[in-house]
């Protein structure tokens, strides 16, 4: 039981962690100008590249390789989505938006491993849409950048539940490193009818130079290779609705960022602060009830 709770609370420590390193996402995707369907690709190509360098080429069946590059290809759907919402809205919009996640993993988990559905684990999520539609009323500008982020968080919770079921047995550096290169032919099948319901306002395809040649490698190696090796090391000891329940301040830190590099707080008034607050409350109470079991 001592090991156990060690186990616990080091996994704890991880997902605080990798949520820190997630709330640079945000703040990369605006700094990058590329579409977002070239800053997914690239973010998946150099990150397949860096991890190849220190993994190698490890053994998988090919059925374990097409479930993780399966799970590859959903997230790179979710990061579409989410880079789409900040380009559609602003980067606190987008970000905000991901705390629907715990809200779809409440009802997709269950489903998904047949367990009975949670009752505290649907009023925590409750909590987090209360806090959504406070945020929503604020501006009719940012609706469609909402709308696309509702999407894209449906996306990321069913990524993570996939991820926990499929990365048992399988090392945390293999199960990223196969989920990013095989999600590379994933996401190459989804961008021609991502494009068809999404056109792209911008040239698709772009080599990135320069300034966004920098932030990709940057994005690459700590909100994807650092960010990621984090999460699936916690999802081995914690729940998937947990993680990403948790994963609801990572808009706190991205906001925070915003505010310092973007001036975003002259865009939201106190509906959204009172969302934001809700948006907390849910992860602080879901950590104590964590904790407590």
């Amino acid at each position: 039981m001592a090991r156990l709770h060690v186990g616990e609370n080091k996994a704890f420590i991880q997902l605080h962690l990798s949520v820190f390193l997630a709330g640079f996402t945000g703040l990369f995707g605006k700094l990058i100008t590329l579409n977002e369907v070239d800053i997914v690709w690239y973010r998946m190509f150099f990150t397949s590249l860096i991890l190849m360098v220190f993994t190698g080429l490890p053994r998988v069946g090919w059925k374990k390789f097409l479930q993780i590059a399966g799970c590859g290809a959903l997230l790179g759907l979710h990061w579409m989505l989410f880079y789409c919402s900040i380009k559609a809205s602003n980067v606190s919009i987008g970000v905000v938006c991901f705390a629907l996640v715990g809200f779809f993993t409440a009802i997709f988990e269950p489903m998904i491993f047949r367990r009975r559905v949670s009752w505290a684990e649907l009023l925590l999520s409750l909590i987090t849409v209360a806090g959504l539609l406070c945020i929503f009323s604020f501006d009719a500008r940012y609706r469609y950048g909402i709308s696309i982020g509702v999407v894209s968080s449906a996306a990321c919770a069913l990524y993570a539940i996939y991820n926990k079921k499929v990365s048992v047995g399988v090392r945390s550096r293999t199960m990223l490193m196969y989920q990013m290169s095989g999600g590379i032919f994933g996401v190459s099948i989804i961008i021609p009818f991502y494009l068809m319901v999404f056109p792209a306002g911008q040239d698709v395809i772009v080599i990135p130079a320069g300034s966004n040649l920098w932030w990709m490698l940057c994005h690459a190696l700590f909100c994807t290779i650092g960010m990621y090796l984090l999460q699936i090391q916690a999802l081995k000891q914690l729940s998937a609705f947990t993680v990403n329940l948790t994963y609801n301040l990572e808009p706190c830190y991205t906001i925070l960022l915003a505010f310092l590099f973007f001036g975003e707080v002259r865009e939201l008034n106190l509906s959204f602060y009172a969302g934001i607050a809700l948006v907390i409350l849910s992860v602080v109470l879901q950590t104590l009830r964590g904790r407590k079991h």
